[in-house]
């Protein structure tokens, strides 16, 4: 592993100051959970050019690659993540409007943009399509690749194309009929990384917009833990029911792990209570999980992640 480090911490200095490695990096700094250990490697991608060119070298070295996006919907385990860690920079964030007519609008939004920030701008257009990402927290790219929706919409709804890199370091375009999207997840092929979303949206009332985003927000600052980290819902809802009135039913609200708690107020949520590790989150996952397969008989699949070296 060292031989291989020491060629990519050198190669990028050709593409400075576009690809910058750094040794080392505690990923709960990068994390919305706020745990996590250390990335062997660390590079914050300033271009799709750059992205390529460092994948093709990673690869050529045998070096595995984790891409992360906003660090929201995962959990890092203690010991970090091997290899090499991607993150795309913020010039990877941009809104580009390609055009707007009577029937709606296409445009392109940058993987590592603001979801929270795209629906605000697509609403105060006056589109629709979008308004359950109100308060959904995360990148564009992470809420694609969860096929991030909430209140009845999805993200799958308004997509037209990705773009990105593929495994062999090639900028690639994928077509709608080439994605296979399903409940909060997207199939792509291995190792491709996203760098862009084409979107189509469709025009709305004004006022029916405001109010549909307006109502996803009291939603969500109702019921959701917004002021302590967290890494947004834990389980998938089963069919016909939702994750968080199981586990409530179970009495599992307020329960801990040491510094990981299930939240008080949504119980489909675990919150970092200030000094948590990673593999405390771990283990109230599994004793959430276990003790509503024991008590009434559906067995939770995990919407997080857990990546890294357990």
């Amino acid at each position: 592993m060292s031989a291989l480090a020491e060629r990519l911490a050198l190669y990028p200095t050709a593409l400075a100051p576009e690809c910058q490695v750094r040794r080392d990096e505690i990923l709960a700094r990068h994390t919305s959970m706020r745990v996590g250990g250390p990335a062997d490697l660390f590079c914050e991608v300033q271009s799709e050019s750059a992205l390529a060119a460092l994948v093709r070298h990673a690869r050529a070295a045998r070096l595995p690659i984790f891409l992360l996006g906003g660090g929201t919907n995962l959990v890092v385990a203690d010991r970090g993540i091997r290899g090499l860690t991607i993150k795309l920079a913020r010039s990877f964030a941009r809104t580009e409007w390609l055009s707007e007519d009577e029937h709606g609008a296409r445009l392109v939004a940058g993987a590592a943009g603001n979801f929270k920030r795209l629906v605000l701008e697509v609403t105060e257009r006056g589109y629709t399509g979008i308004e359950f990402g109100e308060g959904i927290p995360g990148t564009v790219g992470g809420g694609v690749l969860m096929n991030a929706g909430a209140f009845g919409g999805e993200i799958a709804d308004v997509v037209e194309a990705l773009r990105g890199v593929s495994a062999a370091g090639e900028e690639v375009r994928l077509t709608r009929a080439e994605l296979r999207f399903a409940y909060r997840r997207l199939d792509l092929p291995p190792g491709f990384v996203v760098t862009a979303l084409e979107l189509h949206v469709a025009h709305g009332d004004a006022a029916a917009i405001a109010s549909r985003v307006a109502d996803a927000k009291r939603k969500r600052g109702r019921h959701q833990p917004l002021g302590q980290p967290n890494a947004g819902s834990i389980f998938k809802n089963p069919r016909g029911d939702f994750a968080g009135r199981l586990i409530e039913l179970c009495g599992l609200k307020g329960c801990r792990v040491g510094g990981a708690q299930v939240s008080p107020q949504h119980a489909n949520f675990i919150v970092n209570t200030g000094a948590a590790r990673a593999c405390e989150v771990r283990d109230l996952m599994h004793e959430v999980r276990d003790t509503v397969w024991r008590r009434r008989g559906v067995w939770l699949e995990p919407e997080v992640r857990l990546v890294g070296e357990w």
